[in-house]
């Protein structure tokens, strides 16, 4: 499965890359996955914030490739356990081998985004930043992955 994850804010600490770049080395074929951080929309004191989601919209659609099911990231969407995240992950695989999975920006994503989604999924009932979401996803998909080639590294 191929496995993209494409997120709004293309500058992040170093922390936030180093534990994304430790999780991404861990994932084993057949999974691949590769970050894609897309620059923020502009904004400002008086900026139009409908505006800079426009933007941000824009640029995650035309990062999408034709051929991936899209999932949406969004405090509002299904939240799984571990062990759903992980066969949920493996059924959607199994119908599409590319996978896009999208981290919004500060003000979450564009109509046109949602629209093009085929799931949403929630990491949790809390707002995080986006740096820690980028490490919380890929984190969770290397342990899903884990729980699926039955290694020990989750623990129930």
């Amino acid at each position: 499965m191929r496995l993209r994850i494409l997120a709004v804010g293309a500058r992040q600490p170093t922390w936030v890359d180093a534990a994304v770049a430790e999780y991404q080395k861990r994932i084993k074929p057949p999974w691949r996955l590769e970050l894609v951080a897309l620059e923020p929309g502009p904004r400002s004191a008086s900026g139009d914030v409908a505006r800079a989601i426009e933007k941000e919209g824009e640029r995650v659609l035309e990062a999408l490739k034709d051929r991936e099911a899209v999932v949406l990231l969004d405090e509002r969407g299904k939240s799984f356990t571990t062990r759903a995240f992980a066969q949920r992950l493996a059924t959607l695989g199994a119908e599409h081998p590319d996978l896009a999975l999208l981290i919004g920006g500060p003000d979450g994503h564009a109509a046109a985004v949602r629209a093009r989604a085929t799931e949403s999924w929630s990491l949790g009932a809390l707002t995080l930043p986006h740096g820690l979401a980028r490490v919380v996803l890929v984190e969770q998909l290397y342990r899903a992955q884990s729980l699926l080639l039955g290694h020990p590294y989750h623990r129930d």
